[in-house]
């Protein structure tokens, strides 16, 4: 089992920059996919980016694609998502979640976090 914790959001203006984090407990935590989505209300949840186990495969949402960058240490429990270059259309809960297969599809993740808000100002 594996539990998340998602940091780092905020209010910001557009152009600025932020670094989420999903702090994970367990020690089976570099077995799983991680992947981030966001969601606005009355909107169905967003497939952001998400990370392979071992860090060396990503893949972005191209609405994100060349802004925002997946890492993750393995060694800390932790996956970060840098946003940069933010816009107001970026606003939204971000969310990371965690499973042995992943995908860009929300229904394929087990375990999620609470979320983070992220508030882009134009």
């Amino acid at each position: 089992q594996v539990q998340l914790v998602e940091s780092g959001g905020g209010l910001v203006q557009a152009g600025s920059s932020l670094r989420l984090s999903c702090a994970a407990s367990g020690r089976t935590f570099s077995t799983y996919v991680i992947g981030w989505f966001r969601q606005t209300p009355g909107k169905d949840r967003e497939f952001v980016a998400r990370i392979s186990p071992s860090g060396r495969m990503t893949y972005y949402a191209d609405s994100v694609k060349g802004r925002f960058t997946i890492s993750r240490d393995n060694a800390k429990n932790t996956v970060y998502l840098q946003m940069n270059s933010l816009k107001p259309e970026d606003t939204a809960a971000y969310y990371c979640a965690a499973d042995q297969i992943g995908s860009w599809d929300s229904n394929n993740y087990r375990y999620w976090g609470q979320g983070t808000q992220v508030t882009v100002s134009s």
